[in-house]
């Protein structure tokens, strides 16, 4: 499973890079990328941040499996609401969230929720 990602601060992309699975930024991409189904990884900020995601998504959501959030839980009911609003808007599963860069179960369970998609 391939893994699209947006990073604003650097913060998704260590997740990203955690994972050791095949990964591209959705802002330097060829089309062999997206050859194949993916899971996006996105941060939390407004839209005018995240929009390269939501273009991302109008053009390609019928490949992607479902969206994982980075976020801040000091945010309380806007932890990862990127990530929620892209789901909700493409009908994709909202499949995980984490704090900033995540921790080693972070990636543990990331790593699980993929190997039942497959």
């Amino acid at each position: 499973m391939k893994i699209a990602y947006f990073s604003v601060t650097g913060q998704v992309r260590r997740f990203v890079k955690k994972l050791n699975l095949p990964s591209f930024e959705i802002t330097n991409f060829s089309q062999s990328d997206i050859d194949d189904s993916f899971i996006l990884v996105v941060p939390t900020y407004e839209p005018d941040i995240t929009y390269p995601a939501d273009e991302f998504l109008e053009d390609y959501s019928d490949k992607c499996c479902g969206i994982l959030g980075s976020g801040n839980r000091n945010f309380g009911d806007e932890f990862v609401y990127t990530a929620k609003d892209l789901a909700k808007k493409y009908n994709l599963p909202m499949l995980y969230s984490f704090e900033f860069n995540g921790t080693q179960e972070d990636v543990a369970n990331v790593l699980e929720i993929i190997t039942k998609i497959k």
